[in-house]
């Protein structure tokens, strides 16, 4: 187990629209999964009681956060893993792969300590109430002990995804979900005689669900062709892996980061215009989180298949792949704006029966719903631009769309359209952000493989 096995480079051959499927369909189930995670903590969390359901509410955006910095660690591994595989240095594949689970790690406790020791600072700075400090302080202090540990999953994930191995990657992402399922219930509010322990409940079932996570990757990453095996990296310069994944990891990971910090900007100034607008806000929300799943699911699969063929230098591979990936996103985004129109209100009143709640609701899904394609096109380009180590073009794509375009917008519109100036402002940035990413994947495409100009 001390090398890869030969001929590690599965995607570079065969079928381009039977890799995407096959690296997809597994993500769409793993990515539901661990956004079913959120969903679960709230329902057993507002069991609690009002208060309980304010402070993960300001946890929320913490979390989403700092998970967001995690995956631009995964998305470095499995962009520098893939392409070194294309190129058919599978030695260096290994050393990489080894390399970025031990990196992933010691950003995760770095992260962690961070965290743990800002806890205040933070929640004081969002305006959080002191009557809510305990509750929060509860659950983020084991929660940023426990941080490390989804850094290593998506240590082990970037290497799986880098390989092709969605499935695996998969398994492991229901495999923490599962756990968090089960013991929510237990750990928050208590069953067979056993109390819980409320709100620090929640973070207990969440860090034990990691470890679960961390415990399969490991059983799932020894028959793969680039298993874990540390020793590989003695007597080796290490500079070579820390810069290749830095490099695309960093903007990457500031990248994801920049998303979150936007949409919580736009939830405050939904904010302004009552509560039944931030009701109505949220809660498309929620289900719009689930609509997007295959695009999500998309955006990281493309990683690993034009990684490798950029690697491999099969560019015309790497360009169905770019094309076939861009038409599902239009097609399906344009399939369920359509029916997010019609049965808008529908849909609302699976969450709630107050009529202004459903009147916001509906009208959130009629402006925003038709951003979905160009949110789709968004976040593919980003995979590609961070496969083809072009990362720092997906970075200043983000902040142009947040601060130039969806922030500017929101602002200058609200006056005299109000709220829906807000979901306007989204759906500016989701176009904005699907024009530029087909300019600059083209650009990249055009710079290495003159041939996409006839395309």
């Amino acid at each position: 187990m001390n090398a890869p096995a030969p001929h590690a480079a599965k995607l570079v051959s065969g079928s381009i629209p039977r890799h995407l499927v096959n690296q997809t369909l597994p993500a769409v189930i793993g990515v539901a999964a661990v956004m079913s995670i959120g969903i679960v903590d709230a329902y057993f969390i507002g069991q609690l009681g009002s208060d309980a359901l304010a402070a993960i509410s300001f946890i929320f955006p913490i979390a989403v956060a700092m998970t967001s910095l995690g995956v631009g660690v995964m998305v470095g591994i499995n962009s520098v893993v893939a392409r070194a595989l294309g190129e058919g240095d599978d030695e260096r594949a290994a050393r990489r792969a080894n390399f970025g689970i031990v990196f992933a790690a010691t950003c995760g406790i770095v992260m962690g300590l961070a965290l743990w020791l800002m806890i205040d600072p933070i929640f004081a700075a969002m305006n959080a109430p002191p009557k809510l400090m305990p509750l929060i302080r509860a659950y983020m202090e084991p929660y940023a002990i426990g941080f490390p540990l989804i850094l290593v999953i998506m240590g082990f994930n970037g290497v799986l995804r880098g390989q092709g191995e969605a499935r695996r990657t998969s398994t492991i992402s229901i495999s923490y979900a599962a756990a968090n399922w089960v013991l929510n219930p237990l750990l928050i509010t208590g069953g067979f005689g056993f109390e819980g322990f409320g709100m620090a409940g929640a973070a207990y079932a969440t860090v034990i669900g990691w470890g679960i996570g961390v415990a399969v990757a490991l059983w799932l990453i020894r028959s793969t062709a680039l298993p874990f095996n540390p020793a590989l990296l003695r007597d080796c310069s290490l500079i070579d892996p820390a810069k290749a994944i830095i490099k695309v990891g960093l903007p990457a990971a500031f990248s994801n980061a920049i998303n979150p910090l936007g949409l919580s900007i736009l939830t405050a100034l939904v904010a302004l215009e009552g509560e039944a607008a931030v009701a109505g806000f949220g809660a498309a929300g929620r289900l719009q989180s689930f609509v997007i799943v295959p695009l999500l699911a998309l955006s990281g699969a493309i990683g690993g298949i034009v990684g490798q063929n950029w690697g491999a230098k099969r560019f015309d591979r790497a360009q169905e792949a770019t094309l076939y990936a861009a038409a599902f996103c239009v097609v399906w985004g344009l399939t369920v704006a359509i029916a997010m129109m019609v049965a808008g209100e529908s849909f609302a009143r699976l969450f709630t029966e107050d009529p202004d709640v459903i009147a916001e609701f509906a009208r959130y899904l009629e402006i925003a719903a038709w951003g979905y394609a160009g949110f789709g096109l968004l976040i593919v380009g980003n995979g590609i631009m961070n496969a083809v180590d072009k990362a720092s073009f997906a970075l200043l794509q983000s902040v142009a769309r947040v601060f130039l375009v969806m922030l500017p917008t929101a602002l200058l519109l609200q006056p005299g359209m109000g709220s829906a100036a807000i979901y306007t402002a989204e759906l500016a940035a989701n176009l904005f952000g699907a024009v530029t990413a087909i300019v600059l994947v083209r650009h990249i495409f055009v710079q290495r493989a003159p041939a996409w100009n006839a395309s």
